[in-house]
């Protein structure tokens, strides 16, 4: 059970105390009616002593009565009812009781934690449980930081005291029965002793005639104490001191007591607020006094009693007349209470109460106590069996008389009033009403034995009960508590009598005796009787068992809270039904019982309209609609009628500020706003720019790669230098792009806002004037208009002239599916600058009509919902992790700014498929569509080796219209022989690259007008790689006009473009084998450039073949000086996978001083026709696809080796670079072709080129790039290798010096006449790096190779056999030897050892020098 106010222990003392009758003259009725009250209410308030007193039981021990209350009533007498059960009247009082008694306001939150449930029992349950209360977890939580409070259900107290007050008094108890009668008479009466005789004698008429079995009286000499009570203010204090002399001998002292009240005159003016403690006790008292006269009625209209009975009891009783139909009434009556008394006079009717319980009730009831005891006692002295005996045979004492008199109970027999069980239960009653428990628990135990022998279940029931809770009021009881008394007492009730009140009584008020061991089914034979109130209280308590349990029982206590919310609206409780829904709602929401859910909310929503409460009641159906419902689509088409008819009722005609609808559910997190006029699609052959639309999908390494594009752009125009305030240019704003600041959006500059609905529910929803709620504050506007920073907005109340500041659009229709998501984009046009927010969106919300509900008119209302995004949650701090923070979203609130230049560019002739490395030309327009010029026109790409505008000064002449040069060629030609030397140009590096990869676009001027177009070539170069290649243009323009919030604009463009294989590439050179002294040229070395070019094209796009046109290179220190392919082989033609190799001698560049940026071009011709390939287009990419890249890689190289050298300080690195240089060649090759291609019965011919680097001898490149191999698994290693000695590179340092061996093929010597022949042999050694070399020949070393072997002789080198030399950097030395033969033969000459080291490095670093190739000489005998 809920916990109450009190204890278990006062509780069941409060229920059960003596019962005192009051029995007043007339004129002591009025002197009680100048405080609004009569004497018995005047007496309530002080009936519970502040002392303790004390009684002597039989054994003559002292007992002390604590904290004791006596209850005194006026009497009320009536005629046995014919029925047991409750009046309507008292039905209806417990009715009001309950409905009167509601949670307080202001009161503390009581929080029962239970599991992960934090349950809210306050006067704020209905905001705290219900799921639209958005703050109640956090008011859960700082109030159970502080403390838990068990829940209160005053209303089930105040329930059960009314009940326990109502209930008629039984015959086989004592304990309601009156123990005293207080006689009250006025000290004004003429003779009060006569008026003392008059009461005494109308009490015991009213007891010992018959005529009236209510009230019921404890013991035949009811205790009679005789009051005189003296108004103060009426003076005569003498005479009542006179009377009460008079009275103290008559009835002594003990037996009577003179009361002064009325100290104060009621007329007196005093500002001392006295205090009330009456009001809490006269809506009760005037319940049950209606109940009263009401009950009187009702028999009157039964015919058990007659309307001159009635007079007569009025006569006799006139308090119940006035207090049942006099409006004046003392009961219950309007003002103040007790003014007429003061401080003191409450002091004398506290103490007036206590002499009269100390001196008159407790030694009535000790008295009476050793009366009973002794006649048992003289009872039990006889044998008890032979009692026991007489009983069994002659029925002594208990059987009545079977007539017509003595009705039979229901539930057994009825015990005369003498009969000894009886005696035994009333004495049982007296120690139970004196808390002397333990006697009373001896003489219940021994009368429930007396009972259930008779078979008196009635009696024997009772008996148990009140054993059951003596025993456990025992102070330190030695027994265990008797739990199966109370449980056969509740069964007997239920199943045996058929008692109703008594079994609500047992429930109300001794199931709390139950504590831990109770288990709430015990209530459950009360859920089905007849009274809903009484059902749905008990109810409620089982819910709170549960959820007081040890180990709570969460769900069942929801359950039960239903029932009970169920029970007090058949009661006509709708604030306590309403309550117990609420409560229920916090165990069932968000736990996945979503029909439980909606009908918990159906009938929240349903309560709160009834009672006049329409807010909550949208609030409640608001949540049904909300919620992913798996109702069914007749049953959620219910709940939206229901939903637009109440909120239908709560708008009404007061329309200033639109209410919140809940349907359809928008995702705010999704909205997405675009700044800037949709895409506009070009017409015929122009291809519009793809820049950003709403229908693109956010890629979050797109926009890190724009970014990054626009971020070159914006270094460009800077002359090198990000600005700080750099931040990249957003047109398309979602939940993930940085949203921390307020976006520029651009006046006269759409701005479009997609909203995401989602219809949750299983019917269609219509939406109609659909339109963007919004907020704008202006900049400087005029003083005629609205003040500067005074928000606009565009609500129903201030439509008038919001359109010449932001024109809004309006959707007139918008239909959704069921459980359809679907977008909607709303336009706004700003025509001011200032500070624009969008609140959220407006429209009316109607369900569709269907095939089912054409005939009937649906319901339209009107409403708004706010677009709240939260931003992205913190996570940079300590707090930020532990506390859930989220960041700001400004996407939706943009500053407008003056009016920005707007670009719009289209591309002619874009093809969409090329071959590898094929050159097409093609147009792009660019359009200024704004009325601002622009200027700083640039683009830069993902690709820049894709496409070029041309360079200055070497841009070739090209038709103005693209339809006229359907048939011109790319580049620039000129007729020469092939095989001719190849033709050289200087051209500098700086009118091709451009490091950074920002393209300046040429326009005439430099600007673009407002409403000027212009249209420029531009050609394109196929992808290296076959397959479809992403590229990517961001054209970036500003304003002419300076200081502008928006400092550039920029523009995307995406094509596709799908590359299929042309030719393959492969390129090597090696150093020329010729002696320095035979070389044609006049540099310091030759090298042999080796061409493999192969046709893998496998017939696609209907290419038939390819033929090379040329071969050109471009370095700064090489150029190719002549084919030297055989003549025959001059036409270069390649059909599918054939190859062609072509071969040229290169030879070394001495460029003039000052031309350390320039390159040469050497364009060495295959075919007839020659192209200058310095010029536009084919300079510039091989500009953009080879030197860019290469200056990046060499600069990065250098930086790496520089901090190598640095770290190591080793000579490694310096052999590495002196063995680098002597290898680096730098050589790029430029392969022309062209391609004859049938399209469409017509053959055209395309044209492209290719790209290689030789950047190192002996290394073979080629134009593809090799698939990447996937990589081998490494077997993990626990333990780090130790890092290998760094040794120089053998194999490299063998070609810092090159030798060669001179000497003639045969020599004839006549070996007859002298056995030695000598030749002299002379070697030649070429220091080939740009470092000083020392070199160390050696002539004794022996070679081991088997091919020296197998030639038969031997000779020796004769003379000095080692030099030691040092080589200049390029310088060329020879040596003579001389060899020496002793016959005939065939001989190797390649048998010196050549070791050469750089001059400033270590001996370790020596390596031979050894030529591959032998050298043979004849040796013939003359």
């Amino acid at each position: 059970m809920a916990q109450c106010v009190q204890s278990v222990q006062e509780l069941v003392q409060d229920s059960f105390v003596p019962m005192v009758a009051v029995l007043c003259s007339e004129e002591a009725e009025r002197v009680t009616r100048k405080n609004n009250l009569n004497f018995a209410e005047l007496l309530r308030p002080f009936c519970r002593l502040t002392s303790e007193g004390h009684i002597r039981d039989p054994s003559n021990q002292v007992q002390l009565v604590k904290n004791l209350r006596i209850c005194v009533n006026n009497v009320v007498t009536s005629p046995n009812p014919a029925c047991a059960a409750f009046s309507p009247a008292q039905r209806r009082l417990l009715n009001e009781v309950v409905s009167s008694c509601q949670p307080q306001e202001g009161a503390a939150t009581n929080v029962i934690t239970a599991g992960d449930y934090d349950l809210n029992f306050s006067d704020h349950c209905v905001k705290a449980s219900v799921p639209w209360y958005s703050a109640w977890r956090q008011t859960l939580s700082e109030v159970s930081t502080s403390k838990h409070y068990t829940a209160t259900t005053p209303w089930f107290e105040a329930y059960r005291e009314n009940f326990l007050q109502t209930m008629a008094a039984s015959e086989h108890e004592f304990l309601n029965h009156y123990l005293a009668c207080l006689l009250v008479v006025s000290s004004t009466e003429t003779v009060p002793v006569e008026q003392f005789l008059k009461l005494s004698q109308e009490q015991h008429r009213i007891q010992h005639s018959g005529d009236y079995t209510n009230p019921k009286w404890f013991i035949p000499n009811t205790l009679k104490y005789y009051v005189l009570l003296h108004d103060m203010g009426e003076g005569g204090e003498q005479r009542a001191d006179a009377v009460y002399e008079d009275m103290k001998q008559r009835y002594g002292h003990q037996g009577c007591y003179l009361l002064k009240v009325n100290s104060r005159s009621s007329s007196a003016e005093d500002d001392e607020q006295m205090p009330d403690p009456w009001s809490q006790y006269l809506h009760r008292s005037n319940m049950q006094n209606q109940v009263s006269a009401a009950l009187i009625v009702g028999l009157i209209v039964c015919g058990v009693l007659s309307p001159g009975s009635l007079h007569a009891l009025s006569a006799e009783q006139p308090e119940l007349k006035k207090g049942g139909r006099d409006p004046e009434s003392l009961v219950g009556a309007a003002g103040s209470h007790g003014a007429c008394l003061t401080l003191n006079d409450h002091d004398h009717i506290r103490q007036f109460i206590q002499e009269f319980t100390f001196r008159g009730l407790l030694p009535h009831i000790e008295k009476n106590i050793r009366q009973l005891n002794d006649q048992l006692v003289s009872r039990k002295g006889l044998s008890r069996s032979l009692f026991t005996a007489t009983k069994k045979w002659f029925g002594g004492g208990k059987v009545p008389e079977k007539g017509v008199s003595e009705p039979k109970s229901t539930c057994g027999l009825l015990y005369p009033p003498e009969a000894p069980e009886l005696q035994i239960r009333k004495m049982a009653d007296l120690c139970f009403l004196v808390q002397h428990y333990e006697l009373a628990y001896s003489c219940y135990h021994t009368a429930k034995k007396d009972f259930l022998s008779d078979q008196a279940m009635l009696y024997a029931a009772g008996a148990l009960e009140m054993a059951a809770v003596s025993a456990f009021l025992q102070a330190g009881a030695p027994r265990p508590y008797p739990t199966h008394y109370m449980d056969t007492a509740i069964q007997t009730y239920r199943d045996d009598c058929g008692k109703s009140d008594l079994l609500c009584r047992i429930m109300d008020v001794f199931i709390t005796v139950k504590q831990s061991s109770f288990v709430p089914t015990s209530f459950i034979p009360l859920y089905v009787q007849d009274s809903d109130l009484r059902s749905a209280l008990l109810l409620e308590q089982a819910a709170h068992c549960f959820i007081n349990m040890r180990n709570p029982m969460v769900r069942k206590f929801a359950f039960h809270m239903i029932l009970a919310g169920h029970r007090f609206s058949k009661a006509g409780q709708r604030r306590h039904a309403l309550r117990c829904y609420c409560q229920a709602m916090q165990v069932y929401k968000q736990r996945g019982w979503s029909l439980a859910e909606d009908h918990i909310n159906f009938t929240i929503g349903r309560q709160s309209f009834t009672l006049s409460q329409p807010e909550n009641a949208v609030t409640a159906f608001r949540q049904i609609l909300t919620n992913d419902s798996r109702q069914t689509a007749t049953q959620q088409g219910a709940f939206l009628r229901e939903y637009l008819y109440v909120y239908k009722s709560v708008v009404g005609g007061n329309e200033d500020r639109l209410p919140q609808l809940p349907l359809p559910c928008i995702h705010s997190s999704a909205t997405r706003v675009y700044f800037g006029h949709e895409r506009r699609l070009a017409e015929g052959e122009k291809q519009a720019a793809t820049h950003v639309s709403l229908d693109q999908e956010y890629d979050q390494d797109l926009a890190a790669m724009w970014g990054h594009l626009e971020e070159q752009l914006v270094a460009a125009a800077n002359r090198g230098i990000v600005p700080a305030s750099f931040q990249p240019t957003q047109c398309c704003l979602n939940s993930q792009t940085d949203n921390l600041r307020r976006p520029l959006a651009v006046a006269e500059e759409p701005i479009i806002v997609e909203v995401t609905f989602r219809n949750p529910l299983k019917v269609p929803l219509a939406l109609s004037n659909l339109k963007l709620l919004w907020k704008f504050t202006a900049e400087g506007a005029s003083p005629s208009e609205e003040t500067a920073g005074e928000a606009i907005t565009n609500e129903e109340s201030l439509t008038e002239g919001t359109d010449t500041v932001v024109t809004t659009q309006i959707i007139l229709e918008f239909l959704m599916g069921p459980e359809e998501t679907k977008m909607a984009r709303l336009q706004l046009l700003p025509r001011r600058t200032g500070q624009l927010s969008i609140v959220g969106v407006v429209y009316n919300l109607a369900a569709a009509p269907c095939a089912e509900t054409q005939a009937v008119d649906f319901m339209l209302v009107r409403g708004r919902q706010d677009l709240k995004i939260q931003g992205p949650r913190l996570n940079q701090t300590k707090e930020d992790k532990m506390l859930v923070r989220h960041g700001l979203d400004r996407r939706l609130d943009p500053i407008i700014t003056p009016p920005m230049p707007l670009m719009e560019v289209f591309f002619l002739q874009f093809p969409t498929a090329l071959l590898c490395g094929e050159i097409r030309k093609a147009y792009v327009e660019f359009c200024n569509v704004s009325a601002v010029a622009l200027c700083g026109l640039r683009v830069a790409s993902t690709h820049p080796d894709f496409f070029t505008f041309g360079s200055q000064g070497t841009t070739p002449l090209t038709p103005v219209s693209p339809t006229s040069a359907e048939n011109c060629s790319a580049y620039k030609t000129v007729t020469r022989p092939p095989g001719s030397v190849a033709s050289e140009m200087l051209v500098s590096a700086g009118d091709f690259s451009q490091p950074s990869g920002v393209m300046d676009i040429p326009i005439d001027g430099g600007t673009l007008l407002p409403g000027e177009s212009t249209q420029l070539p531009l050609w394109l170069r196929g992808p290296d790689h076959e397959g479809v290649h992403e590229i990517n243009f961001l054209f970036y323009y500003q304003s002419t006009e300076k200081g502008t919030q928006i400092s550039h604009r920029v523009l995307r463009h995406t094509v596709f473009i799908c590359a299929s294989r042309s030719l393959s590439v492969q390129a090597s050179a090696c150093r020329s084998s010729v002696p320095p002294h035979h070389r044609l040229d006049d540099g310091g070395g030759g090298t042999l450039v080796f061409v493999d070019v192969e046709n893998i094209n496998t017939s696609e796009g209907g290419v038939r073949e390819f033929h090379i046109v040329q071969v050109s290179s471009s370095s700064q220190r090489w150029r190719l000086h002549r084919r030297i392919n055989p003549a025959s082989d001059r036409d270069c033609k390649l059909t599918s996978r054939e190859r062609a190799k072509l071969c040229f001698r290169a030879t070394r560049c001495r460029p003039p001083p000052g031309t350390h940026d320039f390159c040469y071009y050497s364009d060495g011709h295959v075919a007839s026709e020659g192209i200058i390939s310095s010029s536009t287009p084919c300079g510039d990419f091989f500009f953009r696809g080879c030197r860019s890249p290469e200056s990046h890689r060499v600069g990065g190289t250098a930086s790496r080796t520089s901090s190598s050298s640095r770290i190591q300080e080793g000579r490694a690195a310096d052999i590495s670079s002196i063995v680098k240089k002597c290898n680096e060649l730098d050589l790029h090759i430029i392969v022309i072709w062209k391609a004859y291609v049938v399209e469409d019965n017509k053959q055209l011919i395309l044209e492209g080129q290719l790209h290689v680097a030789l950047q190192t001898l002996g290394k073979e490149v080629t134009s593809l790039t090799p698939k990447e191999e996937a990589q081998e698994m490494v077997l993990l290693k626990f333990k780090p290798e130790a890092p290998a000695p760094v040794a120089p590179p053998s194999a490299e340092l063998s070609q810092l010096i090159k030798t060669n061996l001179h000497y003639p093929e045969t020599h004839s010597h006549p070996f007859v006449q002298e056995s030695l022949c000598v030749v002299p042999v002379t070697l030649t050694l070429s220091n080939c790096s740009s470092a000083p070399v020392d070199v160390l020949i050696d002539l004794r070393h022996k070679s081991p190779s088997p091919e020296s072997v197998e030639v038969h002789g031997s000779f020796t080198w004769v003379g000095r056999t080692q030099y030691k030399l040092q080589l200049e950097p390029q310088q060329v030395l020879c040596v003579t030897l001389r060899a020496c033969f002793l016959q005939a033969g065939v001989y190797n000459l390649n048998t010196p050892r050549v070791f050469a080291k750089p001059t400033q490095q270590a001996a370790v670093c020596e390596t031979s020098q050894q030529a591959a190739s032998p050298a043979l000489i004849i040796i013939n005998n003359a």
